[in-house]
């Protein structure tokens, strides 16, 4: 009740604020409670790094990352290139750097979208209960039944063939939201389940209160840092799927930068040059120990005691 009485107090005071206040407050929320913990700061400073070099990406490159010069090829690190070259004589931190915004982005939106889902049905499920929920679990468990990767292999290469001018990135986006679905809508199910007996909902059943304002107003809210901490876990999910699918050719298209996509160039050739396909993995190693070092640290300051006020 008290989380309750938390979440919708600022909203009986001095009117109803806007959209826009309402994210901002939560983003505020967000970020003090990743901040809580000494797990959550060095995940916050990882992941802030990874996502400035997202944005900058091709603005900070020393070289362009398309650009070939075969005379330079498997060169080793130098001044000039810190990371040396790959089999193409391309500088290998210009493209580390500019293929991580697409992986980033990629895997954002994937997630976002999975855990949306997710969020929808689950809370659906949870609240309505009986044959509902059968229907609706049983139509998860044959999803589960299909492996992420297998399910994005065959919608991306079905799609090639009926959309041959669609950009495969929004596929692997829409890929991972479909596969990441099932998982999430069970996890919130589970808390919707719990939320759903306690007496604020009850009220709000008895008031007459319609039913989608008792599942995202009543039930979502107290579900939420269970979301946050799902996002947080596939996020990294995503991340991986992302980078296995660019190692497969499919998703973001040479002569394009990727961190899958290089490991996948350059792999051949790591005797020569180890780093061309050493340095995107470690690049995608550091930002999934980001990823799931922010999960524990949400998990961490959920369940700390409150102090003060």
């Amino acid at each position: 009740m008290a989380v309750q009485d938390s979440l919708v107090q600022p909203e009986l005071e001095g009117g109803r604020p806007s959209a826009l206040v309402r994210a901002g407050n939560a983003a505020k929320s967000g970020l003090a409670l990743v901040l809580k913990t000494n797990t959550g700061r060095v995940a916050f400073a990882i992941i802030l790094i990874h996502i400035i070099v997202a944005i900058l990406g091709t603005w900070i490159t020393p070289y362009p990352p398309t650009e070939y010069d075969l005379e330079l090829r498997f060169t080793g690190p130098s001044a000039e290139h810190w990371l040396g070259t790959d089999d193409k004589g391309r500088d290998v931190l210009s493209r580390v750097l500019a293929g991580s915004r697409s992986i980033v982005w990629i895997a954002t939106l994937g997630t976002i979208l999975g855990v949306t889902l997710g969020t929808i049905v689950g809370v659906t499920s949870g609240y309505f209960g009986g044959k509902i929920d059968q229907i609706i679990m049983r139509f998860v468990d044959w999803f589960l039944a299909i492996p992420s990767l297998l399910l994005a292999i065959l919608v991306i290469n079905m799609s090639r063939q009926r959309f041959s001018d669609l950009d495969e990135s929004w596929l692997v986006i829409l890929t991972i939201g479909i596969s990441f679905m099932p998982n999430n809508s069970r996890v919130i199910r589970s808390a919707a389940l719990a939320i759903k007996p306690l007496e604020f909902v009850q009220s709000a059943r008895l008031r007459g209160e319609p039913t989608i304002y008792i599942m995202f107003r009543e039930i979502l809210p107290n579900v939420l840092p269970v979301v946050a901490v799902e996002a947080a876990i596939r996020m990294s999910f995503a991340l991986l799927l992302t980078a296995g699918l660019g190692f497969l050719g499919l998703g973001v298209q040479p002569p394009s930068s990727s961190w899958g996509l290089m490991v996948s160039e350059n792999f051949r050739h790591i005797g020569q040059v180890p780093l061309a396909a050493l340095a995107p993995g470690m690049a995608m190693a550091s930002l999934v120990i980001g990823i799931n070092l922010l999960a524990d640290g949400i998990r961490q300051a959920q369940n700390l005691p409150e102090t003060g006020g």
